[in-house]
């Protein structure tokens, strides 16, 4: 592992894996690196893939207060000069950080799988305060059901009373994976509304220069295509692919379908 200084003197730990061309993963909210480990073996016969977890989380440092996506790119902005990478993979809440990045920063080839962009209005954070309410009253499941039902409108679950929601999620939160995004909901839920507060027409991404993927999962949320619609118009160098029988989380799962082209994006000249 390697450290890299941030620009404000806090080391961002560095985990490595694999040869070939170098990619910065920007993980998603709600999350360590842990699950896109196996999305980077995948890769890692023919990519460099460097992952490294955000601040506040793991061997991350502190992040600082108050929070805003520009530290971010900040620390994004270091890992690039460190590899020499200009290549970044963003997921969820990761997308966003390296959609903005990508204003600013020397990024010759972006891919985005369910990037957490707000544009138009598509993406709403009107179920934040509520979500904020309940982890204030100490009601993390509930909090978290609030959150899961705004972010997966299409699943069944989400139709079900907020009650039965909540008991549901109540068990995930036994479970590691649950647990741990129950521990990161406050994080996450600053991270949302930092995403909401960039809500605004897709021409303010207009100056975004590299090479764009977008992914979604063709059985995730239904948003996710509709932002697809609304960028390609302003972004011409972006192809938007969709996955089938991918969710959400199918990054994490990294099946071939998924993997073989992203990989050959990855690796265009």
């Amino acid at each position: 592992m390697e450290r890299v200084i941030a620009p404000d003197g806090e080391k961002i730990v560095l985990h490595s894996t694999g040869t070939g061309p170098d990619v910065v993963v920007v993980h998603g909210g709600g999350v360590t690196i842990e699950p896109y480990r196996r999305l980077a073996d995948a890769l890692a016969d023919r990519h460099t893939v460097h992952l490294y977890n955000r601040r506040g989380r793991a061997d991350a440092p502190a992040r600082r207060e108050p929070y805003s996506v520009q530290q971010e790119i900040e620390d994004l902005a270091a890992v690039l000069a460190h590899t020499g990478a200009r290549t970044v993979l963003g997921h969820s809440s990761g997308g966003f950080i390296a959609l903005r990045a990508a204003l600013t920063l020397p990024i010759a080839r972006l891919a985005l799988y369910d990037p957490a962009v707000a544009v138009n209005g598509i993406l709403k954070g009107d179920f934040i305060p509520a979500a904020r309410a309940a982890l204030r009253a100490g009601k993390t499941a509930r909090a978290l059901a609030i959150v899961g039902a705004a972010g997966n409108p299409q699943s069944p679950a989400s139709r079900l009373p907020l009650a039965v929601q909540t008991v549901l999620t109540g068990l995930l939160l036994r479970h590691p994976v649950g647990r741990q995004m129950g521990e990161l909901l406050d994080m996450t839920l600053y991270e949302t509304a930092e995403i909401a507060a960039h809500d605004g027409p897709p021409e303010q991404y207009a100056d975004v220069t590299a090479e764009v993927l977008f992914a979604y999962g063709q059985a995730g949320p239904p948003h996710y295509p509709k932002l697809a619609a609304a960028l390609a118009p302003v972004l011409p160098r972006m192809r938007v692919l969709p996955i089938p029988r991918s969710g959400h989380d199918g990054i994490n799962r990294a099946p071939a379908h998924l993997v073989e082209p992203l990989s050959a994006f990855l690796s265009a000249a």
